[in-house]
């Protein structure tokens, strides 16, 4: 037999009943249109996450507080809203560590602000001069605070634009303006560049004051909820993490590191830790769209055990003839290929289009890789090959004398 008889003959085979290889295929179809769109959506979530946390700054260490729940536990508690942190664990920072390029602390809380009878409630921080620098703010309108701002305990704010949205309207002209935060009269002096995000940790959702001035009007207290730290480079991030770590537990007089009132992560153990948390929920979500893919599977093997039932008399003449079990074989499993390879075809575009679908309707971002194609092809295959080699076995295997008599 040719290549061009093969061919010829596994389409004739395949559309000799359309209607039922068109629903054995359907279920490769979905299966194959299922993962790829529940892969892409975990992988737009784990662009979406890391994206955002890139945002936040270029190199950057965050040291937050938190404190024991007791003498033994391994496990702190508080952590982001204990009073374990000083500006002058910031000031000590600055001095000994000489690969920290910018040192920002802050306190931040979330307040009620009122404007011209409209009010809203969002996150104030209160923070330094070089804020910016080590959180990639950049400042649209008017200018950021300065370290006179800090020195004199200025009523001043920089509003982030979704903040001058909510208060002023849409693009407002608002510098020179006064709001009010926790009963505190703050003249405005600049509005930052749109970032994006959303929740809680929308970086365009919040106020910038003094951090003097918050420290002294706002929390009534002299402690920081947060230092932020910018490396000179990625390389000494590590190094820094581990200096900042020995000069906190001297600082605190804390003997054993398990026992620290603080916490020190670098960006990319954040980055790390939410690609791990997003993986895993995109292996999960492709485990479940799998299962399509096995029932599509067992459909298929389904189909081809009826077609050997119906073409026994065929494959008996084959024989007959002089057809060799391997040419038999082949053919029943070419035609099994054939249908989970043209099922992964239609299966890829529906999953593009399903893909397409979530992130217009639902504002969900997905990522189609050209990863998650090629698996949809190659699973494609391998069910085929799987699933049809033991219907081309038991083709291959028919006697030919029984199988001319069989009706």
């Amino acid at each position: 037999m040719t290549t061009t008889d093969f061919f010829e003959e596994t389409y004739a085979s395949l559309t000799v009943n359309k209607v039922r290889t068109g629903l054995t295929m359907l279920g490769i179809v979905i299966g194959i249109g299922s993962v790829i769109a529940m892969v892409s959506v975990g992988q737009g979530a784990q662009q979406s996450i890391e994206s955002s946390i890139q945002s936040i700054g270029s190199n950057l260490i965050v040291i937050t507080p938190g404190v024991q729940r007791g003498q033994g536990f391994q496990i702190s508690s508080g952590r982001g809203s204990a009073q374990t942190l000083k500006q002058e664990d910031a000031d000590a920072i600055v001095k000994e560590v000489s690969l920290a390029r910018a040192v920002a602390p802050e306190i931040s809380r979330r307040y009620q602000v009122t404007a011209r009878g409209t009010n809203t409630n969002t996150q104030v921080v209160g923070t330094v001069e070089v804020y910016p620098l080590v959180r990639n703010l950049e400042v649209a309108e008017g200018s950021f605070l300065t370290d006179n701002h800090i020195r004199t305990l200025a009523r001043v704010a920089v509003l982030g634009p979704t903040t001058r949205d909510d208060l002023f309207g849409v693009n407002a002209d608002v510098i020179g303006q006064s709001i009010r935060i926790n009963k505190v009269d703050f003249k405005i002096i600049g509005v930052t560049k749109a970032k994006g995000g959303s929740g809680f940790g929308n970086q365009d959702d919040m106020i910038f004051v003094p951090l003097s001035t918050a420290q002294r009007f706002l929390a009534g207290n002299t402690y920081v909820t947060t230092i932020s730290i910018q490396a000179q480079d990625q390389q000494s991030m590590s190094s820094i993490q581990q200096q900042v770590t020995d000069l906190l537990l001297g600082r605190h007089r804390i003997q054993d590191p398990q026992l620290a009132d603080f916490s020190v992560l670098n960006q990319t153990d954040i980055v790390a830790t939410a690609s791990s948390i997003t993986n895993t929920f995109t292996m999960l979500l492709g485990a479940i769209a799998g299962i399509s893919l096995i029932v599509g599977g067992i459909g298929i093997m389904n189909m081809m055990l009826t077609t050997v039932t119906e073409r026994t008399r065929e494959i008996g003449l084959r024989k007959a003839i002089g057809a060799k079990k391997r040419d038999i074989s082949l053919q029943f499993l070419a035609e099994s290929v054939a249908l989970t390879f043209l099922g992964g075809v239609l299966g890829v575009f529906l999953g593009w289009c399903i893909a397409f679908l979530i992130s217009q309707l639902a504002g969900i971002i997905t990522q189609i890789s050209s990863g998650s194609v090629m698996l949809a092809f190659g699973v494609s295959a391998a069910i085929g090959i799987l699933f049809g080699y033991y219907p081309a076995r038991r083709a291959a295997g028919l006697n030919p004398i029984e199988a001319l008599r069989y009706e």
